[in-house]
């Protein structure tokens, strides 16, 4: 059980630490974080709780990351559904944490409380097209540098600020496109909180993450695997 509260309380960290950081500091364009901001408080949460937790769970806090590991040959299937419960929950925990103290303010609307979308619900007004794309890429991408930083003939201990380093520049890349998942955790969070079209097209944000996942993964695992390889990142 050890492993999964881990899991639990590192996706309680990365929705709060990095949707907090988008509902509580962004909407304040005085503070000055603003997009860059988000992204390297999504990267440090990872960063943190990796040193942190990666020694008892491996520090997933992600389910597309569970299943990527999975298909890479690093993680054991019997594990899986009970990680991806963990990481849920710690998510929803983490989001109605974030929702009692954003709403402490007496001009509180929820508006998109950090929750990822589409269409008309994109930052920047992308398409479905646009996100299922960048999602399924950009997740792969986040899978093939998980699986390769922690492969044991990677440099030791440097894995978590290679894997922080990594989802800070995917968000870079894609909050204008989706507010960026990457995550179905994440992604379930917030959007239990929003309802409605949130809960519509979060079906984008399981799918097109896992689909990645898989993909960044088998490709490491083509390219890069030797027979020798960490268990857990």
């Amino acid at each position: 059980m050890k492993k999964y509260l881990a899991e639990f309380i590192g996706t309680f960290w990365l929705v709060l630490g990095g949707c907090g950081s988008a509902v509580l500091a962004a909407a304040f364009p005085e503070l000055g974080i603003g997009f860059a901001g988000v992204s390297l408080a999504f990267g440090l949460t990872v960063l943190t709780m990796a040193f942190a937790i990666g020694h008892i769970s491996g520090c997933h806090l992600n389910p597309a990351v569970s299943v990527g590991l999975f298909a890479a040959g690093r993680f054991e299937g019997k594990d899986l559904p009970a990680y991806v419960a963990a990481q849920v929950l710690g998510g929803i925990a983490a989001g109605a944490v974030l929702y009692l103290i954003a709403s402490g303010r007496p001009d509180f609307a929820l508006g998109g409380f950090a929750a990822n979308g589409y269409g008309e619900h994109s930052p920047g007004g992308y398409s479905l097209g646009a996100a299922l794309v960048c999602e399924v890429v950009m997740t792969a991408i986040f899978l093939f540098v998980i699986v390769g930083a922690t492969d044991k003939r990677a440099p030791s201990g440097f894995a978590p600020i290679a894997i922080g380093l990594c989802l800070t520049l995917i968000h870079l890349i894609s909050i204008p496109v989706t507010n960026t998942s990457v995550n179905p955790a994440r992604s379930t969070a917030v959007a239990v909180f929003v309802g409605d079209w949130a809960l519509a097209q979060l079906w984008l944000f399981w799918a097109a993450p896992i689909a990645g996942s898989v993909v960044g993964a088998l490709l490491y695992r083509f390219i890069g695997c030797n027979g020798e390889h960490a268990e857990n990142p």
